[in-house]
Parts: structure tokens; C-alpha cells; sequence
């Protein structure tokens, strides 16, 4: 484990693994460093960087939160990890993060964005205010039902998928991440941020899985052409969680060629 100070001051941590141009890997929400296990179709042509976002793993936290400070954070690790622009793959929040820190000036050789969660008028709402109602359950120690609630509500996982959710042991270690469920939301609310992906001037490879949501094919669809230099691929079979086994040939071709 390594660690850069972030612009205000907080530590974030990460690993890397290979060699080669620097790869950066932005996870998505109940995710660390560990989520995205490189594998070697990877390490074997780029020097593959994971970190903990703030609040996460190994990192810090300082507060109050802004979307502002992700974007530096991912700026830190770029400016730490390599003396030429990286490449950037960003998963969910992680894609959000890569995208919109492209547009304030992030240096990148080329990004890959796995689903962006863009909402739009088809996304369903939430029963109540996600980012309130997660504050809240959090506060009163109630981590495990602020989990349940992202699953459920915010997410709307089948309701066969969430059957017995509050005995689930894999529940348990998402529970410490939970607090910082209202960053992704802040990260990715007020839908497709077009005027600021009409800025990002680099490649980009917009993904989405086949079995994914219609409004999530709709915001994908809609990142894509906003971007003023972009190519959407649609993975077959898969939904927002491709592995990455899956997704490693496509971005060793994408970041090698551009195609």
C-alpha cells in the first residue's frame, strides 16, 4: 500500500500492480481498492493503480464532503503514480468520478466509463430521500438497514435478489461503507451532466451492459453523445457488473489503440 495526501489534506491509498502506462481503476459505490482484482491480461501491459476513495478502506475522510474533492482525489493518485497522463477505467460512481474530472481539467490519455448511473426520468425513484434516509440509518447505528435500503430502494434490486438480506453474511462487510453512500448519489444526481462531458476532449469508451435497465442503456446512450470524442460498446449477457475478466481485453485494445 501506498498513499498521496489529497488538495485538502486528506490521505488516500492505493496499490499498484504490473508494469507498463499507468491504468488508474475508479470503483463504484460499497467498493475499495480490492474490489477490482487486475487480471494479467492487464499487469502484463500497464502498471494497474487501485485506491480507496475517501471514506473508504485505508483512505481518510475530511468533512464536509463535496463532489469537488473525489476529483482531486483521482487528480493526487494521476499526479503521483506516473509523469505521463494515465489511462482512467471508471466503474458506476467510479466512471462518474473519471468523466467529470476529465472536464475540470484532469489530464488522461483516454478513459473507459463502465455505466455512469446518470439518472434520468425513467430511473424509478427511491421511497424516500436516499441521501437523508442513509444519513439517518447510519447515525442511529443502523449501517446493516442503511445497506438494505440502498439494495432495495435505491437500487431496486430484484425482489427475489433481496430476499433475506438482513441475514446475509456479505452484507455485513458492506456495512462500514455505507456512510459514504451519499457521495455517490451527489456524484451522479441531476442527470446526464452534458455541458461538462462536452469539455472532456480525450478518448473515451462508453460501456453498458445488455441486460442492464432501459434507463440505464438511455444514460449511457446519452453520455456517449455528449462526449465529443466517444464510442459506446454494449456488452451481451452482462448487466452493471461485468468481471474483469470480462472487461480486460477490452480495455487493453481501447487504451492501446484508442479503438
Amino acid at each position: 500500500m501506498e498513499t498521496v495526501t489529497s488538495a485538502d489534506g486528506t490521505t488516500i491509498a492505493y496499490d499498484r500492480a504490473g508494469d507498463g502506462p499507468v491504468l488508474i481503476v475508479s470503483v463504484g459505490a460499497f467498493c475499495t481498492r480490492h474490489s477490482f482484482l487486475p487480471p494479467a491480461e492487464l499487469t502484463q501491459r500497464f502498471t494497474v493503480v487501485t485506491y480507496d476513495r475517501r471514506g473508504r478502506g485505508d483512505s481518510g475522510d475530511t468533512i464536509p464532503f463535496a463532489p469537488e474533492r473525489e476529483y482531486e482525489d483521482l487528480a493526487a493518485v494521476a499526479a503521483v503514480t506516473g509523469t505521463e497522463p494515465p489511462f482512467v477505467f471508471g466503474h458506476s460512481s467510479g466512471a462518474a468520478i473519471a468523466l467529470r474530472a476529465a472536464a475540470r481539467g484532469l489530464a488522461a490519455a483516454g478513459i473507459a466509463a463502465y455505466e455512469a448511473p446518470f439518472t434520468n426520468d425513467q430511473t424509478p425513484p427511491a421511497s424516500a430521500d436516499p441521501t437523508a434516509r442513509i444519513r439517518e440509518l447510519v447515525a442511529a447505528g443502523r449501517e446493516r438497514d442503511a445497506v438494505i435500503f440502498w439494495m432495495t430502494d435505491v437500487v431496486h434490486m430484484p425482489e427475489q435478489a433481496t430476499a433475506g438480506l438482513k441475514d446475509a453474511p456479505w452484507v455485513a462487510a458492506l456495512e462500514p461503507l455505507a456512510r459514504t453512500l451519499p457521495y455517490d448519489i451527489a456524484i451522479t444526481a441531476g442527470g446526464v451532466p452534458a455541458d461538462e462531458l462536452a469539455k472532456v476532449d480525450v478518448p473515451v469508451l462508453v460501456m453498458g451492459g445488455g441486460n442492464s435497465p432501459a434507463w440505464f442503456q438511455r444514460s449511457v446512450a446519452e453520455q456517449t453523445a455528449a462526449l465529443p470524442a466517444a464510442r459506446h460498446i454494449t456488452l451481451s449477457g452482462y448487466d452493471h457488473n461485468a468481471p474483469p475478466e470480462v472487461l480486460a481485453p477490452i480495455l487493453a485494445e481501447f487504451f492501446a489503440t484508442g479503438r
